[in-house]
């Protein structure tokens, strides 16, 4: 039987990240890099431009199967491919790179980061920081900030401990408006349907917490509409009766309006709606535009 075929981007993160899935599969897997847009562009964009690459080599049979972080799968999938298992989530939680505590920072501290979420919830918080755009690989930024090209940054701490990186001085950045990226900590595993070999292969590293957690931020995400240019978090975790309990962010990228909802309940699908729905209510609806009419200005 031939190797089962595993695409990822060629980061040193991604290709960690799917090595480790590759090696918990269950027979034998190859690992297959592939650039993809955001790797070539690392402007802002879409984020069907970290996966379309490798939703491509998926269509056209190159591979078998796809590891993604979760966080850049966008809401709906091409036809024909499907999200066949996550694996057990590491930490979902940002991590403030280069202090012990965010209100350690000096009044206009250079905060480095490439995401619109981060860079609101920061400045919902410290409206004195001055949040620069920060892009590269994790080992790049980090590089940066020892340069002196920033003061601190903020970075996922899943992709810290799969690096095995040890960023020094830091803080966790949870709680209030910090909620994660849906889907952050989160590796996705992407496969064409119908394809029962990879599907076997990948129920090996299924996590079904892992799973119902995803499916819930997945349809807040849905819900809102929401697109890359709208600062979104949620977070799912399983709640003492069984059920989940899933909290969620959307705000503006300058940081002055934000709204946050938090809810329990039984269905992920259904509960990812209903939270969606409760911040439409709440004003999210206007808040979203707002956020797309700052990107295109």
């Amino acid at each position: 039987m031939s190797a089962l075929r595993v695409g990822t981007r060629g980061s040193p993160l991604a290709m960690a990240q799917a090595g480790w899935v590759a090696s918990r599969l269950g027979e034998p897997a190859e690992l297959v890099a592939i650039r993809t847009l955001g790797d070539a562009q690392r402007g802002a964009g879409d984020k069907a431009r970290w996966v379309g690459a490798l939703e491509d080599a998926l269509l056209a049979g190159e591979i078998d199967l796809a590891v993604h972080s979760a966080k850049d799968v966008p809401g709906e999938l091409p036809a024909g491919l499907a999200l066949v298992a996550a694996p057990e989530r590491a930490d979902p939680h940002d991590v403030l790179v280069g202090a012990g505590a965010l209100d350690g920072l000096a009044a206009g501290a250079r905060v480095g980061t490439s995401a619109l979420r981060r860079r609101a919830q920061l400045l919902a918080v410290r409206p004195d920081l001055a949040v620069c755009e920060l892009r590269g690989n994790v080992d790049t930024r980090l590089r940066k900030r020892a340069a002196g090209e920033v003061d601190a940054l903020v970075l996922a701490r899943a992709g810290l401990v799969r690096l095995g990186v040890d960023p020094g001085a830091s803080a966790t950045l949870a709680g209030g408006v910090f909620v994660p990226a849906p889907g952050q900590g989160v590796l996705a595993l992407e496969a064409r349907e119908g394809d029962a070999r990879a599907a076997a292969a990948a129920a090996r590293v299924q996590d079904e917490a892992t799973w119902a957690c995803l499916t819930a931020e997945r349809a807040v995400c849905r819900g809102l509409g929401a697109s890359c240019h709208t600062p979104v978090g949620a977070h799912a975790l399983a709640a003492p009766d069984g059920g989940l309990r899933l909290a969620a962010f959307v705000g503006l990228p300058d940081g002055s309006a934000w709204a946050t909802d938090e809810l329990a309940g039984g269905d992920p699908s259904a509960l990812g709606a209903a939270v969606a729905e409760r911040l439409l209510a709440a004003g999210a609806g206007e808040l979203l535009a707002g956020a797309e009419a700052m990107a295109a200005a």
